[in-house]
């Protein structure tokens, strides 16, 4: 017996290409026969809380505190093992999916693999490198958002400049809702890599939350010299690794050879648009795997029809200049491309992504380029004399972009769609693009704390943009009721206004009165965080606005539960009501009024 499995073994090596040499695979071999055993190095487990937070893709809190947002997480914990909403943790922007129903939200991309689940990421550095043997998430409110763990064989600390960057998945799962929002400490089985790492990323999807998922500290537990098992290891063998090459297989597969090959079965007598249709439902790996098989099907999957739509966003650890390169010549009709994420650590250059838009710009309709850090001002450059028909544009936390990059977005005149969250875009960048882009239907300027003025900002928009649907101004820390009137008076078609924590906002000037009377049309509203929206303006909303779907106003201390009552009686639509930290509104209202309108989602958090 022991003899047939090492030949068995012996084979399988022989086959897979990428288990190492051949020296490699007869010393294991010879392992197996002797059943030799390795000795075990004693090495000391290291235990370590993350020394930096490096990057993240978006954050509840502001550029310019550390209330709820993902600074939070380095160093020790500040919460656990307490449950609850603390403004010491680490939170997401988004939550549920209230967003992916709202008109400002962009149409999911074709081809997007069933095994990508992540909306949001954080990498994280740690002081030493090791070979991590476990991870350990301390979630303190709503937990199960984690759905990837990895880890990186670059060390971020390192003066050096980064070279062949590795990233490996030390665990990934589905998106989970767990019945109960206390705290736990979550610690999957992880994967054993063979590089030692100092820098984690772990990224989430809170689409089945009920409400933000907070996260206080991450531990990385690992060794500093390489693990071995008792045994000597070999190396994994996967089935799909096994090639079927006909010089291992002989037999009849090698008689005849490619000249006897003349047909290709079924396939020619199919139609052509019935093959497109077929392979259309493939993943881009399984496309491009696929195109290996023969003519014709290389034929049919190199057809720029079939990337009409192209979302690298679920590769985005193993794209670079080259692989642009390779798919440049398929992608001549290419409307919308999805590079979020992308390029980060030299993986991407000005050279290879210059070469592919000029490529393939001249249809593209939809840009998406969030967290794309190797982005600069000659990107932006090339994009506005690559792209004329851009519709829409994702610059989401490109935090790393100079702000004079921006004017080159004002040569896109036919935006529809432009996202700017968390950039460096200043006042007259900002001006310039509203001068020229008169289209546009969604902006979003949440976060964006160099703009000086937003009344300026409001002015122009009502003056330039009547068409506007959806504006969010997240967090904007200078518009007043002035410039408030000025845009809900030139802008009646809005749908969504996001004003959260925009504290120089007072009710008592009457301002969100006068929001309610002129918008009509309002499904979104967010008034997060102003402690004066009060009875008043709540009964002008729900007078007003029948259409109204999502409204936050956390944090105020003048609403009552009769104006709630009105309000709900009055917006039969209403499918998200957030009353958290609003004093007057306790759980045994909030479990009152939900018994009388079930279709809503009532939140109320709690500090415990």
């Amino acid at each position: 017996m022991l003899t047939l499995m090492s030949m068995f073994y012996y084979i399988c090596l022989r086959r897979r290409s990428r288990s190492g040499t051949r020296g490699e695979a007869l010393t294991s071999r010879r392992a197996v026969e002797s059943g030799q055993r390795a000795v075990l190095p004693v090495s000391v487990e290291v235990d370590q809380y993350a020394k930096e937070v490096l990057d993240f893709s978006s954050h509840y809190g502001s550029e310019n505190s550390m209330s709820y947002t993902m600074w939070n997480l380095a160093g020790v914990p500040n919460v656990y093992p307490s449950s609850g909403d603390f403004t010491q943790t680490a939170v997401f922007r988004a939550y549920g999916k209230w967003w992916e129903q709202c008109a400002s939200a962009p149409p999911p991309f074709r081809r997007t693999p069933k095994g990508f689940h992540s909306q949001d990421y954080i990498e994280l550095g740690f002081e030493e490198p090791v070979y991590p043997t476990a991870v350990d998430v301390l979630e303190t409110y709503y937990p199960g958002a984690i759905v990837q763990i990895m880890a990186c064989s670059h060390n971020p600390f390192s003066q050096n400049p980064p070279t062949d960057v590795r990233w490996e998945v030390l665990w990934s799962g589905e998106p989970t809702k767990v019945l109960t929002p206390q705290a736990r400490q979550f610690s999957p089985s992880i994967k054993h890599i063979n590089f030692p790492t100092n820098l984690l990323r772990i990224e989430v999807n809170s689409s089945l939350l009920d409400y933000y998922t907070e996260l206080d500290a991450v531990i990385l537990r690992g060794v500093k010299e390489r693990p071995m098992l008792a045994r000597y290891k070999m190396p994994i063998i996967d089935i799909n690794d096994l090639s079927d090459s006909e010089e291992e297989l002989g037999g009849p597969f090698r008689q005849g050879g490619e000249a006897n090959r003349t047909g290709n079965g079924y396939f020619d007598k199919l139609p052509y648009e019935l093959i497109q249709l077929i392979l259309s439902h493939l993943t881009l790996p399984d496309l491009c795997r696929l195109a290996q098989s023969c003519k014709l099907l290389h034929q049919h999957c190199c057809d720029p029809l079939q990337y009409t739509q192209l979302s690298l966003q679920p590769y985005w650890g193993r794209l670079s200049d080259a692989s642009l390169g390779h798919l440049q010549s398929r992608c001549t009709l290419l409307q919308r491309l999805n590079l979020s994420w992308i390029g980060n650590r030299g993986a991407l250059t000005l050279t290879g992504f210059s070469s592919f838009m000029k490529a393939c710009g001249q249809s593209l309709g939809s840009l998406e380029l969030s967290c794309c850090h190797f982005l600069n001002e000659p990107c932006l450059e090339v994009i506005s004399q690559t792209c004329p028909g851009l519709q829409e544009l994702n610059l989401s936390s490109c935090d790393r972009l100079h702000p004079q990059a921006f004017t080159h977005i004002s040569k896109l005149t036919r935006l529809r769609r432009l996202v700017l969250y968390r950039t460096k875009i200043e006042q007259t960048a900002i001006l310039s693009v509203l001068t020229f882009c008169i289209e546009l239907r969604h902006l979003n300027l949440g976060s964006c704390v160099r703009i000086d003025d937003y009344d300026v900002v409001a002015s122009m928009l009502a003056a330039r943009c009547y068409s506007l649907r959806s504006l969010d101004l997240w967090r904007c820390r200078n518009l007043t009721d002035r410039g408030l009137a000025e845009l809900v008076t030139g802008c009646r078609m809005l749908e969504e206004l996001d004003l959260g924590w925009c504290p120089t906002l007072q009710s008592s000037t009457g301002c969100f009165q006068h929001l309610a009377r002129n918008l009509p049309r309002l499904r979104k509203l967010f008034l997060t965080a102003n402690r004066t929206v009060c009875d008043s303006d709540v009964e002008e909303l729900a007078a007003s606005c029948p259409s109204l779907q999502h409204l936050d106003i956390l944090g105020t201390r003048l609403v009552s539960p009769a104006s709630l009552k009105k309000l709900l009686q009055a917006c039969p639509r209403l499918l998200l009501l957030d009353v958290s930290f609003c004093s007057q509104i306790d759980m045994r209202v909030v479990q009152e009024l939900s018994g009388l309108f079930p279709n809503v989602a009532i939140k109320k958090s709690f500090t415990q």
